[in-house]
């Protein structure tokens, strides 16, 4: 398509360029400003969600699950163990990181999921789970984005590590109803959602 700039500058010789175009302008200009850019999802950017286990979250796991291993309820069990309490189940940690994307992205599809568990969680520990977008890539119409994922302990201590990859609908950020303690990282800026 060729753009004539004396057309453009007449409004009233407007109808002559195509409407694709206008389109495209109107949407740069919308993609533009910078409440929306702040709210896109890009590469390096970090998406946070603290949580503190209970017994009763173990409990309503292990119903969910059928997990009845007797190390996540039994004291003497996880002692002859190794460990100094009960352990809260790694695949119960490990749900945070599809949480954290799908409520960033209803209608997200998880795909693919790799898990290192370094240190045990316990009942009372604050638990920061965080994924990381590493790379996106539009395929059609939507994006597959694949994501490092970690989980912080009192905020230093790397519980689990691990990535993994989603095909998200959109690359903009859900706003509205997420919990203060989510939180996208922006390099040095934090903005709470």
């Amino acid at each position: 398509m060729r753009i004539d700039f004396k057309t453009m500058a007449n409004p009233f010789n407007a109808t002559v360029m195509k409407r694709p175009f206008w389109n495209f302008v109107y949407s740069l200009r919308y993609c533009s400003s910078s409440s929306a850019a702040m709210n896109v999802l890009k590469t390096g950017d970090v998406l946070k969600q603290a949580r503190v286990f209970s017994t009763s979250d173990i409990a309503g796991y292990s119903k969910l699950t059928h997990d009845s291993n007797p190390l996540h309820f039994d004291s003497e069990c996880a002692r002859n163990a190794g460990f100094e309490d009960i352990p809260i189940p790694g695949m119960l940690v490990a749900s945070l990181f599809p949480r954290i994307i799908a409520s960033h992205f209803p209608g997200a599809i998880y795909v693919k999921q790799t898990l290192d568990f370094r240190s045990p969680v316990f009942v009372g520990d604050n638990i920061t789970g965080q994924v990381q977008a590493s790379s996106v890539r539009q395929m059609k119409q939507k994006y597959m984005v694949k994501f490092v994922t970690t989980c912080f302990k009192d905020g230093e201590i790397v519980v689990i590590g691990g990535e993994a990859t989603a095909i998200l609908p959109t690359l903009f950020l859900k706003q509205g109803d997420n919990h203060n303690s989510e939180s996208k990282d922006f390099g040095s800026r934090t903005q709470l959602q």
